[in-house]
């Protein structure tokens, strides 16, 4: 297909710094993904990605130049998934990688977890990429979580009004 493959251990510096490039600091903002100006500090580390690769709910896309793409799909009930952290290298997007990545998770998600519905949260004033992904089938659900202000885990906000809403896709 595009070189997707379930991670490895060998994979998980390239991962936390493939992520980090597309989410924080100036780095991000070559790409549309950036959250640079929502939050500042850290995306995920090791201690975050390590135990998900062990778990199997981490793919990517690696290219002759290394890991380009990388997508967290895992299972929160019997017939739900969760879909998370879904990059694509900032110099990279814009062609269609994300949307194909989100395909392949979708049907990872139906074929390998047996999921009837795929899930995610996303910070509610991404407004770019709530539209993004309601053109690929995903609908708002009526939930909200409210950002963990004070978890360094999750960066240190730059705005006082973040919250992550909850989308849904059946998959079929």
């Amino acid at each position: 297909m595009f070189g997707l493959r379930v991670a490895e251990p060998r994979d998980v510096d390239a991962i936390v710094s493939l992520v980090e490039s597309a989410y924080r600091g100036d780095a991000s903002r070559a790409g549309w993904t950036t959250e640079a100006d929502l939050l500042g500090g850290r995306r995920t580390g090791a201690d975050e990605v390590g135990p998900l690769v062990d778990a199997g709910a981490l793919l990517v896309v690696e290219r002759e130049d290394g890991l380009v793409a990388s997508v967290l799909v895992r299972r929160e009930s019997a017939e739900r998934a969760y879909l998370g952290m879904l990059t694509v290298r900032p110099t990279a997007q814009g062609g269609g990688l994300g949307s194909a990545l989100l395909v392949a998770a979708e049907a990872h998600a139906r074929d390998a977890l047996g999921a009837r519905t795929l899930r995610m949260t996303v910070i509610s004033v991404r407004v770019e990429l709530l539209g993004w992904y309601a053109r690929r089938g995903y609908a708002l659900t009526d939930e909200r979580t409210p950002f963990p202000y004070g978890d360094p885990r999750f960066g240190e906000p730059k705005r006082d009004d973040l919250e992550f809403v909850v989308l849904e896709k059946a998959l079929r």
